[in-house]
């Protein structure tokens, strides 16, 4: 006979096999669409990061599919696709069914799209398949194909849309592979991204950079009665906003722009439920036109985008284009939208974006991931790496060569010196060099390259003359590189730093009917304000600037940018001087007067020598279509004119520089500079 001891130990056991059996049923069992039931189950362990001892409880990996949905789950964040299309419709973390707005229909939620000839593709996928499900991993795909059958009418492009949950991880990767095949037709995508629209009943502080973070407005409040629309539709002002505190302000989403190689991480907080959304971007290789293009980031919706293309900042110039008949293929991503979760608290926002950051660190450490199943994303071993040292020669600083400290060295595309400001349809690899100008660009992918370098307080682009072939775990030395920045002869004067923007120079207080508080005494932000190109006329009402070199400092005393003058709602062109002395001029040579601009819209700028009446003697023509002035960038598309001066165009004692800024059809047409330097002539 069995003793009372193992009779109930029996019975416990009986008792926890029948609650197994019915948890099995209800994790692994569901309907699909025709009434049958499937599964797809994946555990196992992976090393985890950012998740409590509570997550690690319930740590299983899980898929369903439905006819019209698929969703991850892994036990700390649920993810909801729609079927087959490959939208993000809902994510569920922390007791809340979904972080996305509800309000939307599912098709608004989270999307990739384009902007073709034709409009916007949302890029619908028409097919779905479990990439890979593992202990550790499940990857999934959307799969747009083109038919060729319809020739131009529709998008044609291949699109592989991706998404990746891990075990143990609060959040999920996505990525896409974009490819043409030869003989299909020609083609032109001006943006491509991707997008999240939160709720906005639970994110409503929005955080892009330490000094960049605040409580948002609604979208209802930039609508209807509630605000002005002022100079174009994406400013308004607040006039009858739901919280009284944003009366007044200006929102603009192009106020929250940055450079490119610096978004890493932004995203938006529930300061109620103490939960954060972020998307983390751990390197650039698939962005486009170099680190320092701008674009969007998050910004009142609530959205957080990442944007992997567009015009914002450079204008036309950067787009995809393609001839009829031409392949190509690009990886644009992974990208990671992590969530995390504090206690509510006056400092949760804190601590949420402080851990938003370590987790952008320890993504960027990772980069380039080995976990991505596409083979046309290479892991590190597959990957080669460029080192070398860059030195400057300009014997009229220094006899000998100088470091190129803190230059910006990269690898991109073939082309001419500073191409890669515009190229978007191959991968671009950049670092920046230490104080003694070494450098070392990693994991970069197999491919022929131009090797660039842009360096802080100097004008000009660097290109090493001859191109690099990157192979799988290559490992290319340099012997020292030489870059000789343009020059002609000794400076006589200079105005601002070559740096490739106009940060240096006089930028206006707003006016205080037209303020984002956000920006009110953070210096280093102040250019973002709405309306300071009206300014201008403010400063110069009934004359333009002159500046006297010598006496003036560019810091108080050059304008920021030289737009036009509204005068009573008609713009007019502006003309600045600059005057100098020379106690001697000299006939052996030209003089050189060294033209760098930031940003250029719509804009020609002429220069004329101690004669304003006299037809110029040097323009630009028509230049730029950056549109940096209107959307609050300090900097947009990088320009440099060396303008030969035959030394009869100036004369012994004070002389006159002539700048017009000569087209007139608005109030953004203008540009920005950079740098201005007068060379006398080489002596023999």
């Amino acid at each position: 006979m069995l003793s009372m001891e193992k009779v109930t130990q029996m019975r416990r056991w009986v008792i926890l096999g029948v609650l197994a059996l019915a948890l099995l049923g209800l994790l692994f069992f569901f309907p699909i669409n025709n009434g049958a039931y499937e599964t797809t189950r994946i555990s196992g362990r992976r090393a985890l990061r950012s998740v409590t001892g509570n997550e690690l409880n319930f740590n299983q990996m899980l898929t369903e599919q439905t006819q019209n949905t698929v969703e991850l789950n892994n036990g700390i964040v649920r993810v909801t696709f729609s079927n087959p299309g490959g939208d993000v419709i809902g994510i569920q973390y922390k007791g809340i069914d979904n972080l996305l707005d509800i309000k939307n229909p599912p098709s608004n939620r989270g999307y990739w799209d384009l902007v073709w000839k034709n409009g916007e593709d949302r890029l619908q996928g028409t097919t779905f398949k479990i990439v890979t499900s593992t202990a550790d991993q499940i990857e999934i795909s959307f799969n747009k194909t083109y038919d060729v059958s319809l020739g131009d009418w529709t998008l044609p492009l291949n699109v592989d849309k991706r998404y990746i949950m891990q075990r143990g991880r609060a959040g999920f990767y996505a990525y896409a592979i974009y490819e043409r095949l030869e003989g299909w037709p020609e083609l032109r995508i001006d943006q491509t991204r991707l997008a999240l629209k939160l709720r906005q009943d639970k994110f409503q502080f929005m955080a892009i950079s330490d000094d960049r973070q605040r409580f948002m407005p609604t979208a209802e409040d930039r609508e209807g009665d509630h605000s002005q629309t002022l100079a174009y539709r994406e400013a308004v002002l607040l006039t009858n906003p739901s919280n009284p505190e944003f009366k007044g302000e200006v929102d603009d989403k192009y106020q929250y722009s940055n450079d490119v190689k610096d978004i890493k991480v932004h995203g938006w907080i529930s300061t109620d439920d103490a939960i954060g959304l972020w998307m983390i971007t751990p390197s650039i290789e698939f962005r486009s036109a170099g680190p320092f293009k701008q674009e969007l980031t998050s910004h009142v919706g609530p959205t957080a985008l990442t944007v992997f293309l567009s015009s914002h900042y450079v204008g036309k110039d950067v787009g995809l284009t393609f001839a009829d008949g031409e392949a190509w293929k690009k990886v644009f991503g992974p990208v990671f939208v992590f969530l995390n979760s504090d206690v509510p608290s006056s400092n949760a926002s804190f601590s949420l974006w402080e851990n938003a950051k370590e987790q952008m660190y320890e993504e960027v450490k990772s980069w380039p991931y080995n976990f991505t199943q596409s083979e046309d994303f290479p892991n590190s071993d597959e990957r080669g790496s460029v080192a070398g040292q860059l030195l400057i020669r300009d014997s009229y600083i220094n006899e000998s060569l100088v470091s190129a400290s803190y230059a910006y060295v990269g690898l991109a595309a073939s082309g001419y010196a500073g191409s890669w400001q515009t190229e978007c349809k191959g991968y671009q690899f950049w670092t920046q060099a230490d104080k003694q100008g070494y450098f070392y660009v990693k994991d970069v992918r197999p491919g022929n390259y131009s090797l660039y370098a842009t360096v802080p307080g100097f004008i000009g682009d660097y290109k090493y003359e001859y191109d690099i072939t990157i192979e799988a775990a290559s490992e290319v030395s340099l012997a020292n590189l030489t870059f000789e920045p343009p020059r002609n002869g000794p400076t006589l004067w200079e105005i601002g730093t070559p740096d490739r923007s106009a940060a240096e120079f006089n930028i206006p207080d707003p006016y205080p009917t037209l303020v984002n508080r956000l920006f009110t005494g953070n210096y280093a932000n102040r250019f973002r304000q709405y309306g300071l190109w009206e300014r201008y006329g403010d400063y110069y009402p009934d004359r333009d600037l002159i500046y006297t070199v010598g006496t003036d400092n560019y810091r108080d005393d050059w304008f920021y940018a030289h737009v036009t003058r509204n005068r009573n709602g008609t713009y007019e062109a502006t003309t600045w001087q600059i005057v100098f002395q020379l106690e001697n001029v000299w006939n052996t040579g030209n003089y050189m007067l060294q033209l760098a601009l930031a940003s250029a819209n719509y804009a020609e700028q002429q220069v004329r020598f101690n004669n304003r009446n006299d037809a110029p003697h040097f323009s630009t023509g028509l230049i730029g279509k950056d549109n940096a002035i209107a959307r609050h960038g300090i900097h947009g598309l990088y320009w440099l004119f060396s303008v030969n001066v035959p030394s009869y165009r100036l004369q012994q004692g004070y002389n006159t520089i002539y700048l017009t800024q000569s087209r007139n059809w608005g109030p953004f047409a203008g540009l920005m500079y950079d740098y201005i330097r007068l060379e006398g002539p080489p002596p023999n």
